[in-house]
């Protein structure tokens, strides 16, 4: 990404919107409403940051060229400092160049919002559900660390003391930000517990990561929903519940289907069956527009992404990989413990640089 001159292209048109934006704010029109100025606000603030560095890009320019005229014109004896003073000028000058290239990357539109986790065994049988347990409780002790909460909304035990499956949520600041990259097959090679000669296995489980719906967001058509009940079950058929508490909601539309049974309420299994209906429904649209705008950009739940196995734990050789940020550390025991930011900051930094490569239209 490169900023050019700092009163050209896409920046004149962001000043041009703020001052718009400004001039709103003062609008009773836009008093008056509470979705509106909550919508005005929001924008002001995104693009005050922008505008306020582009006005310091502007001052550092003016200075580089005052001190260049200096320089020009200096004598001998004063020529060192002149030139000392200049490339001081430049240094400050490529500075605010820099911040304002960073606060030119656009923003996630999921920044902000809680994360809906989904967590399933894949290749491998038992293994890979007792795999699903483990890359749970990791998830669950770096939510710890980083002091995010979690609320599960389904878990289906499998024999073993594994997990078929799991639902869960994340609510804390940057919550989204530091799991979106999770989202994708996950391969172990290690000795599993159901392995009688001591062979190296290799199985998968796959981690799905979605943005949180406001019911506003996403309005689902009650007509479009069949929902079922059901009797709650738990491993090998045993049942949980003697009521028909669990719920099956079926979007007709898209064909999604979301059933949830932890809870012996049917009110509160059918609510979160919809906050999960509602999640999967926002990442559907957002990994359509994004499809609209570049047939190269693929959401984290495309189908690329599920293709390929993104990090793998070789327990042996207490070895963990990711292969997006081509990243290999040899503390796995730590990793499964929740210590994921040295790998989360990776994906972070790969990111924004590919983001800082794309030229400002």
């Amino acid at each position: 990404m490169t900023v050019g001159p700092s009163g050209s292209g896409r920046l004149a048109q962001v000043e041009s919107e703020y001052e718009e934006v400004v001039s709103r704010l003062s609008d009773p029109k836009v008093l008056e409403d509470p979705k509106a100025l909550r919508e005005i606000s929001r924008r002001h603030r995104e693009l005050e940051g922008v505008v306020s560095a582009l006005r310091r890009v502007r001052k550092a320019e003016e200075d580089v060229e005052a001190a260049q005229q200096m320089l020009s014109g200096a004598s001998e004896a004063e020529r060192e400092l002149a030139r000392a003073e200049y490339l001081r000028a430049q240094d400050v000058l490529s500075a605010m160049e820099e911040e304002l290239r960073g606060l030119l990357i656009p923003k996630d539109p999921n920044d902000g919002r809680a994360v809906i986790m989904e967590i399933r065994g894949a290749e491998g049988g038992e293994e890979a559900n007792l795999f699903a347990k483990v890359l749970f409780d990791m998830y669950v002790r770096y939510s710890d660390i980083h002091g995010w909460k979690v609320e599960v909304l389904e878990a289906r035990p499998s024999d073993r003391g594994g997990l078929d499956g799991v639902t869960f949520v994340v609510r804390g600041e940057d919550c989204w930000q530091r799991l979106k990259h999770e989202a994708g097959p996950h391969r172990v090679q290690r000795v599993p517990v159901t392995e009688s000669q001591g062979r190296i296995h290799t199985s998968s489980a796959t981690v799905a990561v979605l943005p949180e719906a406001d019911e506003v967001e996403v309005d689902i058509d009650p007509s479009d929903l069949r929902i079922d009940v059901f009797r709650s079950t738990g491993p090998g058929g045993q049942s949980v519940n003697t009521t028909d508490s669990a719920v099956r909601i079926t979007h007709i539309p898209t064909g999604l289907v979301v059933s949830m049974q932890d809870e012996k309420s049917q009110i509160q299994n059918r609510a979160k069956a919809l906050a999960v209906l509602r999640a999967r429904l926002l990442a559907a649209e957002q990994e359509r527009i994004a499809a609209e705008q570049s047939a190269q950009r693929r959401s984290q739940l495309g189908g690329g992404g599920r293709s390929e196995k993104i990090r793998t734990y070789n327990f042996k050789e207490n070895r963990v990989t990711d292969h997006r940020a081509r990243l290999t550390l040899y503390k796995l025991d730590r990793v499964l413990l929740g210590e994921l930011d040295e790998i989360v900051d990776a994906l972070l930094a790969q990111e924004r640089a590919s983001q800082l490569t794309r030229p400002v239209q």
